[in-house]
């Protein structure tokens, strides 16, 4: 399935790669292509990092630099234009409960035709009950119990990212979720079992394939933690894997790490239970919730 949508962040990315690329074939290094463009060499290396939206005059001045044809820098003119448009995230009064750093995710997450993602302790974000990252947000140490308004914003970003996989474009999303995360109990028992029935529901569409990692597995390729792999509907944007912890993440592009990260999902694939087996893991576990209810009340 492949995905209508566009991202500015996919075409900052895409155009960054191309600048780096021209470069290279070029063999200069940052302070020749600012000598001989006129473009700032500060410039160069941000528009080359994807760290802002590049103005068209500058792209227009590197492609003269590089000697391009009208052809191929009207393409890339076009990048630039698109790339400064904003995205839903970004607009006025949507982002301020978006780390900076996220806000990259975000906008590839957006224009991605496929995401494959492992998660060891938590249920994935796409597929969490409001409820259930409630719960999550009000034992985070960095929003104090009083900021109320803020928790309320990233909850609204969180079912705004929700809102494309129930869309004509949905991507396909294949989630492998280890053991304990459909056992660690989030919010209490009810929040927790109304989280693995919305998983549940959530498995049945013909684009979303869950999968659990059992604990009978024991050692796995994947030990040191979660990571997404994103493909995009277009040849020209290459895939990418991401890998987040508490205060930022990083994003791989080299093809050696994209290879062997697609090498760690396929062994996940292959030691996790089968989809079908893993809906009557979730379901047990969900009835497990409510036998423990029962009990209670």
């Amino acid at each position: 399935m492949t995905s209508g949508r566009t991202s500015p962040t996919v075409r900052r990315r895409r155009l960054a790669a191309e600048m780096r690329r021209l470069r290279g074939a070029r063999q200069v290094n940052l302070d020749e292509v600012a000598r001989g463009s006129d473009v700032g060499r500060t410039t160069v290396y941000r528009i080359e990092q994807a760290s802002h939206a590049p103005k068209v005059n500058d792209i227009r001045a590197l492609c003269r630099y590089y000697e391009l044809s009208e052809e191929e820098t009207e393409g890339l003119v076009a990048l630039a234009r698109e790339s400064r448009q904003r995205g839903w995230w970004q607009r006025p009064g949507s982002s301020s409960s978006i780390p900076s750093w996220f806000e990259t995710y975000i906008g590839l997450e957006e224009e991605a035709s496929e995401l494959l993602v492992y998660e060891p302790e938590l249920i994935t974000g796409l597929l969490q009950t409001e409820d259930y990252y409630r719960s999550l947000l009000r034992i985070d140490p960095v929003l104090p119990e009083e900021s109320v308004a803020e928790q309320d914003r990233r909850v609204a970003v969180r079912l705004k990212r929700q809102e494309r996989l129930n869309g004509p474009d949905a991507p396909k999303l294949w989630v492998i979720l280890n053991e304990a995360s459909i056992r660690r109990v989030v919010g209490g028992r009810t929040v927790m079992k109304k989280q693995l029935e919305q998983l549940i529901a959530l498995s049945r569409p013909r684009h979303v394939m869950l999968q659990v990692l059992p604990f009978s597995a024991g050692a796995h390729a994947a030990v040191d933690g979660s990571f997404h792999i994103l493909h995009f509907p277009r040849q020209a944007h290459p895939s990418i894997v991401y890998l987040q912890f508490r205060r930022g993440s990083l994003y791989l592009e080299e093809q050696a790490d994209l290879a062997e990260y697609t090498g760690i999902y396929e062994h996940l694939r292959a030691v996790a239970l089968s989809p079908e087996l893993s809906v009557e893991l979730i379901e047990q576990v969900a009835g497990e919730l409510s036998s423990a209810q029962e009990r209670i009340i």
